[in-house]
């Protein structure tokens, strides 16, 4: 079916519920990133294939909402569909909910999967219907009925996370995680998130792309731990865990477990990942107590061995970018280099080295104006072929056993102008002011931000995106609560912790021309203790050459040219033991003091 035959399906299955309009969400039940086929509904329906965007579907009209990091990609890829694009973040944009409230008739009937929608963001909904008296169907799978040839659901298998990677046992983390509902006051908890659970319970699996985890969910009291989860899944790592007091049950019982539970006491969620139809299962012998995720805030802050790992893993995940960018630039004057080759190049360097698991995510490789589109990812085949000339954006990732690593560097294939000069030594300025921070303990993601935003703001620009987010350990590359973003919202009121790690990577992104990023990943560190109280800072983890050929030393002051080829010397200490002599020599080329 072509999209316009798959939104008359879709309101003819409308109009027999009764519904007025139905919401698509890029969503899951467990509110996972990165989306298995199965669960690719707002995909499928409108033919935009970013990794956010939510669409709602009247009978005469379709709305698709994206963020800046779509709106370019997303106006493409919409054209001819029927569907609107509304670009969120632009002035005069409503949201989803504001836009329903000012154009659906009073008393409409809404129809969401409630499996879909998290608790927190059907409140923010319900705050807008409840204005127009809109009365909402949870209980609608739409999407099964009209996708006749709907992918079957994941059917992946589980796998131990060995101790030497993960450093601290399942009963350890389980014990960690009912002394914070000691704290909270909570006499149960129950988790849905697939990298909380695969992280607590040491495990990892192939259901979902890019992100090592296996559906399930997950109940904890003060004494017992249920999983739920399929034992096909499982296989003979079952008995591990039953041994060590897991409960296993069958991952469609976690609703009739719920209903079921007839102990009095408190219950600890997080709204904004359990689902509406999840939390409206909870009994009301249990009394809701909300926060964020327990298992999320003990798992950002990773552990000395973690740490190790890490700085590890990142030296060789740089030393296959660093041959990667070799190759580029050799390769590209051929002329037969094109963006869509650029993924399965940069896994073949990767997986040379050891613990391998796969890749992080599709890596975005874009040529001059495409990558305008920070999340632009190329179709083999029909990407741009390169030229010995401008820029090539690469932002890619590694999954290894012993960590999750995300880069972004802008290669210098040729010839460039003074714009594009300032433009990149603007982005190196932004990512050398952060990655020198040193900070007051409690520091928020929103008080750093300016850090790096600053240096665009006093130029007149902005990049419509945050500056970094969280980085999880062989799990999420996007992982909570760390994050770097100036909105003064609950999210990014968060502290900065020792361990935790979060990426660093501003830009300056000019539709038609080209798009500019350069990043790196940041541990966070004490840096000392005095009178005044305790002092962090950031170690930087990633360590790959940034093109010096884009960069206009004017710009640069004296502290940031010292910092740049501090930087550059600890690269070329760090990457030239994975090197033959040839790649050496280049190396100490890239790495040169200016």
């Amino acid at each position: 079916m072509n999209c316009t035959e798959k939104l008359s399906a879709l309101r003819a299955a409308m109009k027999r519920e009764g519904v007025d309009a139905f919401i698509v969400l890029t969503s899951d039940p467990h509110g996972t990133e990165y989306l298995p086929d199965h669960w690719q509904c707002r995909a499928w329906l409108s033919g935009f294939s970013g990794s956010a965007g939510n669409m709602v579907v009247t009978m005469g009209e379709a709305h698709l909402w994206a963020d800046g990091r779509y709106h370019i990609q997303a106006k493409n890829q919409l054209e001819g569909s029927g569907i609107n694009l509304q670009k969120l973040g632009l002035e005069g944009v409503p949201s989803l909910e504001e836009w329903m409230k000012d154009n659906l008739n009073e008393k409409s009937v809404i129809g969401i999967d409630g499996r879909t929608i998290p608790i927190e963001l059907y409140r923010a909904y319900q705050k807008e219907f409840k204005k127009k008296k809109f009365s909402v169907k949870l209980d609608l799978d739409l999407m099964s009925e009209i996708w006749n040839d709907r992918p079957a659901f994941p059917n992946g298998r589980a796998f131990e996370h060995d101790i030497k990677f993960a450093g601290i046992s399942r009963l350890e983390k389980l014990a960690a995680v009912r002394k914070r509902m000691a704290r909270e006051g909570a006499d149960c908890y129950l988790v849905s998130s697939l990298d909380d659970i695969a992280w607590l319970y040491n495990f990892r699996g192939d259901d979902t792309p890019n992100m090592p985890t296996i559906y399930s969910y997950t109940f904890i009291t003060k004494t017992d731990a249920y999983l739920f989860i399929e034992d096909k899944k499982l296989g003979a790592f079952k008995e591990t865990l039953v041994k060590d007091g897991i409960q296993i049950k069958k991952y469609d019982e976690i609703l009739t477990f719920l209903k079921s539970y007839n102990s009095t006491g408190n219950i600890f969620i997080d709204p904004n990942r359990i689902s509406a139809r999840l939390f409206e299962t909870i009994p009301e012998c249990l009394t809701v107590f909300e926060g964020a995720e327990i298992t999320g805030w003990l798992k950002s802050q990773k552990n000395s061995v973690e740490i190790e790992n890490l700085r590890r893993c990142h030296a060789r995940d740089c030393a296959a970018v660093a041959k990667f960018i070799k190759w580029v630039k050799e390769t590209v004057h051929n002329g037969t280099v094109e963006e869509g080759e650029v993924h399965d190049k940069l896994f073949e360097f990767r997986k040379t080295g050891e613990n391998i698991l796969g890749v992080a995510f599709t890596t975005i490789a874009a040529y001059m104006a495409n990558a305008a589109q920070m999340h632009y990812r190329p179709v083999k085949g029909e990407g741009a072929k390169l030229k010995p000339e401008g820029f090539l954006l690469v932002d890619t990732g590694g999954q290894y056993y012993d960590g999750t690593t995300d880069i972004t560097r802008t290669i210098v294939l040729g010839k460039i102008s003074d714009e594009m000069k300032k433009d990149f030594t603007l982005v190196l300025k932004s990512v050398i002011r952060l990655s020198m921070a040193k900070y007051m303990y409690g520091a928020y993601g929103s008080t750093l931000d300016i850090l790096a935003r600053g240096v665009m703001w006093e130029n007149g620009m902005d990049y419509k995106c945050g500056t970094g987010h969280g980085v999880g350990f062989a799990l999420n590359v996007h992982e909570v609560p760390p994050r770097f973003r100036y909105e003064l919202i609950p999210a990014t009121m968060v502290k900065f912790e020792e361990g935790m790690t979060c990426t660093n990577e501003p830009g300056v992104y000019k539709e038609g021309k080209w798009g500019i990023r350069t990043e790196n990943t940041l541990l966070v560190e004490k840096d000392y203790v005095n009178s005044d109280g305790t002092f962090l800072k950031f170690e930087t983890l990633n360590y790959c050459p940034i093109d010096w050929r884009g960069i206009d030393k004017s710009l640069l002051s004296p502290l940031e040219l010292q910092w740049l080829n501090a930087y550059h010397a600890k690269t070329y200490e760090t990457l030239s033991p994975f090197m033959n002599d040839e790649e050496k020599a280049w190396l100490k080329e890239e790495t040169k003091a200016i």
